[in-house]
């Protein structure tokens, strides 16, 4: 059981999304307009390093393509070449060694550093994890899952390949349904997550191309992986899942087969307008984080300039020091004016640049899509992924759209497994054996 802090502290978080988020519903109703944050709506487990993990499991012999660096990290963050050797997305920079994992059931885990580019072009090391089934893989090789996790935090202690379960419980929960299905999974950190520079929080090309990017790098560090991959996410995670699917391109020899994206955060361009008029730490923690996600396309767009007087002696802990829940009881009992300090001009235009880098509805989405959706989800509201779901299909996107009663943002996770594992058997994934449908884990 946790301590009383953390049970109030998800209670709280619980109570204050339900009604803000409820109020933001309406308004933006008025507006004709959607828009949430978008987080892991869970208290944040403890953050056990990858190598504290690494003491308590087998060491493996390396199944690497080829000889490359180990990956030593340094502090919160990984130790990464400059100038970087190589500047083609996908290439694989370093790895540990191979290892089995206990919160993983066994599997062979090891934590990799691979090149990918932001929206500019700009090459850049990105880090994640990689994680086998145990046994022999099929013929063809164990095809491959690109995760994309929630929001977690902007800091570098924020990267899930730091932590043993990927940040979340529920997300482990996740991850072994795919790997007891017979999916090799590749979690990417995303740009700027234990790797130089801010994360580019909501940047969607950003988010796209590091989900894309790990698949050949993860194939280079264990050759028994497919050419046949699938893109998969939850929340921010679901929104680089659907920006992968053009992100695909760059990597003509691998089959993007199909993309499921759970709950995913679209109608950016008016979240900070709803986060600000609901004005509960639930949201102005992920308004902060939509800034510093900004400054990596506009660096006129900083928290400096656009936070107030509440959020100026919290700035270590919100791109340095802390993660989205350490953060979040720090403005309790801030009221948004206090946070944000942001004229009707430099909202709109902060407005529209966040529609323009982070909707992923702009242009059509590549491959069977299939969109998961709790109804009674207070950080995305439902809405918002019928409306996105409605202009896919208006793209032409081959969309299936699939609500679940009575489920929020996470509690959607685990109840939807199966039925999800189906759909990804019948776009080419392993057909699951037994599974059964749990509720998802929020410890």
């Amino acid at each position: 059981m946790r301590v009383s802090k953390l049970h109030f502290m998800r209670t709280l978080k619980r109570q204050t999304q339900r009604t803000a988020l409820f109020r933001v519903a309406i308004l933006l109703a008025s507006l004709v307009a959607l828009s949430s944050a978008c987080s892991s709506g869970q208290t944040q487990p403890s953050r056990p390093s990858a190598s504290s993990e690494k003491s308590t499991v087998t060491t493996l012999p390396h199944t690497q393509a080829a000889p490359i660096a180990v990956l030593e990290r340094e502090g919160d963050a990984y130790r990464v070449p400059d100038p970087l050797p190589s500047t083609q997305p996908g290439t694989l920079l370093a790895a540990t060694p191979p290892r089995r994992s206990k919160t993983f059931e066994g599997a062979s885990r090891i934590e990799l550093l691979y090149v990918s580019s932001t929206q500019t072009g700009q090459p850049v090391a990105v880090s994640g994890t990689l994680l086998t089934p145990p046994g022999t893989a099929p013929e063809g090789g164990w095809p491959v899952a690109s995760w994309g996790h929630g929001t977690t935090g902007v800091a570098d202690l924020c990267a899930p390949s730091t932590t043993e379960n990927l940040f979340y419980n529920e997300y482990a929960q996740q991850v072994r349904a795919l790997l007891s299905t017979g999916y090799a999974v590749a979690a990417s950190d995303y740009i700027g997550l234990a790797t130089p520079g801010p994360h580019s929080y909501s940047v969607g090309i950003d988010l796209g191309n590091a989900l894309a990017d790990i698949v050949p790098a993860a194939r280079s560090a264990n050759p028994n992986l497919s050419t046949t991959w699938f893109a998969i996410g939850h929340s921010e995670g679901g929104q680089a899942a659907l920006f992968a699917t053009r992100s695909a391109a760059r990597h003509p020899e691998l089959q993007l087969a199909a993309t499921v994206a759970i709950a995913p955060t679209s109608s950016l361009g008016s979240a900070l307008p709803a986060i600000i008029a609901g004005g509960l730490p639930a949201d102005v923690v992920y308004g902060l984080y939509l800034l510093v996600g900004l400054s990596t396309v506009d660096p006129s767009v900083t928290l400096e300039r656009f936070s107030g007087p509440a959020a100026a002696p919290h700035f270590d802990l919100l791109t340095q020091s802390g993660c989205l829940l350490d953060a979040f009881p720090e403005f309790e009992t801030e009221k948004a004016d206090q946070v944000f300090t942001i004229s009707p001009p430099e909202m709109t235009k902060i407005s529209e640049l966040l529609a323009t880098v982070g909707n992923p509805d702009q242009e059509p989405t590549v491959g069977p899509l299939l969109l998961v959706q709790g109804e009674d989800d207070q950080d995305i509201p439902a809405g918002i992924t019928e409306l996105l779901s409605q202009h896919l299909q208006e793209l032409g996107v081959d969309v299936t759209l699939r609500l679940y009663p009575d489920l929020g943002h996470d509690g959607v996770l685990g109840p939807s497994t199966c039925e999800t594992l189906d759909w990804l058997a019948e776009h080419g994934g392993p057909a699951p054996v037994d599974c059964v449908a749990e509720p998802t884990d929020m410890s």
